[in-house]
């Protein structure tokens, strides 16, 4: 069994769902070399999350982020409220979603389903860029 960990940086971006598994996927040479493993993604941000979901629709992403704006408007009262207007709603949607995803590795590839993508989903409207840390296991 071999570990490997990288950090990834992705840049900036708007407020939305976002597709990020090709930027994963070129930041991780070490994948091809995982016959049977797992791949652990961790981002280190209490503002933004990650998803497994739909990767062939552009609606899925649009009606992603307005059901979560529902789930967590800005005009809720809020008592946190210092470092601005959608910081808490962010909040909310990130502890919703989570920070990490474990996703299945065979044969040097991720096992994701055929309409599966990995989502950065930023809550922010100007989140900056965003860190993972990437851990494979395997064989």
């Amino acid at each position: 069994m071999r570990w490997f960990q990288e950090e990834i940086e992705l840049p900036a971006k708007r407020r939305g769902f976002h597709l990020v598994t090709p930027d994963i996927l070129a930041k991780l040479p070490h994948l091809a070399g995982i016959r049977v493993g797992l791949l652990h993604l961790f981002l280190q941000h209490t503002s933004a999350s990650l998803s497994i979901n739909e990767n062939a629709d552009s609606d899925v992403p649009l009606d992603l982020e307005s059901s979560f704006s529902a789930l967590a408007p800005e005009s809720f009262p809020y008592r946190h409220t210092c470092e601005g207007p959608d910081d808490m709603p962010a909040h909310v949607k990130a502890s919703l979603l989570g920070a990490s995803l474990s996703i299945p590795i065979r044969e040097g590839r991720l096992a994701l389903g055929t309409w599966q993508g990995i989502y950065l989903c930023e809550h922010r409207n100007h989140g900056g860029r965003r860190r993972l840390i990437a851990t494979i296991w395997g064989e």
